[in-house]
This record gives structure tokens, sequence and C-alpha cells, in this order.
């Protein structure tokens, strides 16, 4: 009888040597238990790319990080603008300042997937913007606020209901 969990499934894979050398040298580096924890991790940061790609009307959360020189505050202006033509996208911001007159900035989003690059293509078009990433998952924040005489949904359900909305 094997003790591991019924939901999991194994994955034999053939690797170049020197992949293989480092990959084990990030699972060390990074203090983790196994080679599967961080291929899994891998294969889900691909997965949720691919998903944005192959179907860019589904509803994915993330994060943007970026960023950018401050321009004595045409760039915060310029990001806060975008940032509101993206009200629906945009949950909420974090900043900080850096060295050098520079800014890094976090937002918390959801949406479409390309509503979502929409919003970074803007954000990449201010001027100052040095650097910018999109990460983005399937996993769904729960719905914000129930529209009246409708149920609250049932656990799980939050992609269903958030895609129900975006379609009405």
């Amino acid at each position: 009888m094997s003790s591991e969990p019924t939901n999991l499934a194994r994955l034999s894979m053939s690797l170049p040597a020197e992949l293989f050398r480092q990959l084990d040298m990030m699972v060390e580096e990074r203090g983790l238990p196994s080679r599967s924890q961080l291929i899994a991790e891998l294969i889900r940061h691909a997965l949720a790319e691919h998903e944005a790609r192959v179907r860019p009307d589904d509803m994915l959360a993330g994060t943007v990080t970026l960023v950018y020189r401050g321009n004595r505050g045409k760039a915060r202006q310029q990001l806060s603008e975008t940032q509101a033509d993206y009200l629906k996208e945009v949950i909420s911001s974090q900043h900080v300042f850096l060295e050098d007159d520079q800014s890094m900035e976090v937002l918390l989003v959801q949406g479409p997937a390309n509503r979502l690059e929409e919003l970074c293509d803007a954000l990449r078009g201010i001027r100052g913007v040095n650097q910018l990433q999109l990460v983005t998952t399937t996993a769904l924040l729960p719905p914000l606020h129930e529209l009246e005489g409708e149920e609250p949904p049932a656990k799980g359900a939050a992609k269903g209901a958030a895609k129900k909305r975006e379609t009405a």
C-alpha cells in the first residue's frame, strides 16, 4: 500500500545534465524540500501565462510591480490617472519611495486577462516607468460586493460568479 495522497500524479522527465544541476541548485538555494515543489510552482506560473494568452476573456488575479522615476510628480500623476481609467481592475496599490528619486508601486489587480494586459501596456507607456512585471494566477479573489437580491456564491464558485458579472 502506498502512503502517497491519492490526488498526486507522478511525472517522469529527462533533462539535459546542466539544466538538472541548475534545478537542484535552485531547490537548495530556495530551501525547498523537493524538486517536485519547485517544478509544480514553475508549472503553475506557466499555466497562468498560457491561460492569459489563449483565453483573454478569462478572469485572472495578480500583481503589477512597477519601478519608476518620480520626474517631479509627473509620473506619479500619470500613473494615478491610468489606474483610475482601470478602476474595475485595480483593487489596491502600495507605494514606496526608493533611492535616487525612484519609486516602487505594487498593484493588486483582477480582471479579464486582456484588460490586465491593456493596463500594463498603458502603464509602460508612461515616461519614467523603468520596469513593469505582471504576475497572475487563475485563483480569484472572492466577490467584494454582492448585488442586491444576489445570493452569495458557494465556496469555490468565485470564478464562475466573477465571469457571470463581467459578461452581464
